[in-house]
């Protein structure tokens, strides 16, 4: 009862604050450029803020243990399964196909881990080592991927000046090697700049949420269309005029923005290059191979005891994180798989978890 307790209220917040973003969308309430707006405040403000504060805070070698080594490892196969998979047999390039990646393997370790962890395992330390694995070495390499995919392949020396520059370009990557820079030297930051990180980064989860929502009903009244693609994640048909940022175009109010494969359709969105089979499935990945794989390694491969076999398959099991979403949006790219893969793999995991719980849970 007390599994399923923590289950439940891991997962009501973000049932409702989707349910309140898909509202106010349909309404109309924030206007058409909410979802783009609110996309770019967390990932450029409220995310590194939160980040900061986390990595900073963090001790060094926190990764040295046994129970990483499993989760770390069901997390970069899975992912590259995942990304394979998407080039392999859907055609994406190699930007789509790193969402497709993050989307079969990046766990919502945050917001729904924690609760999960405190009320099943008893405490959230574990989940705090998984949210820093993500953030230090998960999120750089996808944001490498994207970055690099989406500049057209340049030339070798310009490629790799991107490659070098993007720490200091790309703010989530710049918070947290600052964060590590913090924590290295044993500084502590002024109280002021601690609280006023803290205050900032809170509204990293809830605002990513409810854009999260938005990006449901296809804007204001359903009839927000976006640009239609050729299926591999990059735009179709013409270029809109607009201001780049982040590595992608935006139109004017009313117009869709370019390099999304998505069509607004009376009220609902058309997911024209991302069918039911490929989010089938990341979301097979991430709900079933990926707790499974991580089964193995702490179990029969590293015979590590039964609460920590239980802490990996747990965390593993968690579904898609709502950061897959907000990278794909940020660089132009397809936002259908990600967003489908995110609500679709929080309703299988609820399964999922449960069943972990009750096979490996010391009550079996």
């Amino acid at each position: 009862m007390a599994a399923m307790h923590a289950l439940l209220s891991g997962f009501a917040p973000i049932w409702i604050l989707t349910g309140i973003g898909y509202a106010a969308g349909r309404g109309g309430l924030l206007g058409e450029q909410a979802e783009s707006v609110l996309g770019r405040f967390v990932f450029h403000v409220a995310m590194p803020a939160a980040l900061f504060t986390m990595v900073s805070g963090s001790r060094p070698g926190a990764f040295a243990h046994p129970s990483m080594v499993a989760f770390a490892a069901g997390t970069v196969l899975v992912s590259a399964l995942g990304y394979a998979v998407s080039r392999r047999f859907f055609g994406r390039e190699r930007a789509a196909a790193a969402v497709s990646g993050m989307a079969s393997g990046y766990v919502n370790s945050a917001n729904l881990g924690i609760p999960v962890a405190v009320h099943v395992l008893g405490d959230a330390s574990f989940v705090a080592q998984v949210i820093l694995f993500q953030v230090l070495f998960v999120s750089p390499v996808v944001l490498t991927l994207l970055d690099s995919g989406t500049q057209g392949g340049g030339a070798a020396t310009g490629g790799l000046r991107r490659m070098l520059t993007m720490p200091v370009r790309n703010p989530v990557i710049l918070a947290s090697l600052l964060g590590v820079a913090v924590s290295a030297a044993g500084w502590q930051p002024p109280a002021v700049v601690t609280h006023s990180c803290d205050v900032l980064g809170a509204a990293a989860v809830p605002t990513a949420l409810i854009t999260l929502g938005l990006s449901l009903c296809g804007g204001p009244g359903g009839r927000k269309g976006r640009a239609a693609g050729d299926g591999t994640g990059r735009a179709g048909g013409r270029r809109e005029a607009g201001v780049a940022v982040g590595g992608r175009t935006e139109a004017g109010v009313g117009v869709g923005v370019t390099g999304r494969t998505e069509v607004g359709v009376g009220g609902r969105t058309e997911v024209a290059a991302t069918g039911r089979t490929e989010v089938g499935a990341a979301v097979a990945l991430k709900t079933v191979v990926q707790p499974l794989v991580a089964f193995l390694v702490a179990g029969p491969l590293l015979g590590l005891p039964d609460h920590q076999v239980l802490a990996v398959v747990l965390c593993s099991a968690l579904p898609t994180a709502q950061n897959a979403y907000l990278y794909a949006r940020e660089y132009g790219l397809d936002t259908g798989l990600a967003r489908h893969c995110v609500v679709a793999s929080t309703v299988v995991s609820m399964g999922t978890l449960s069943f972990g719980t009750w096979v490996l849970g010391p009550s079996r």
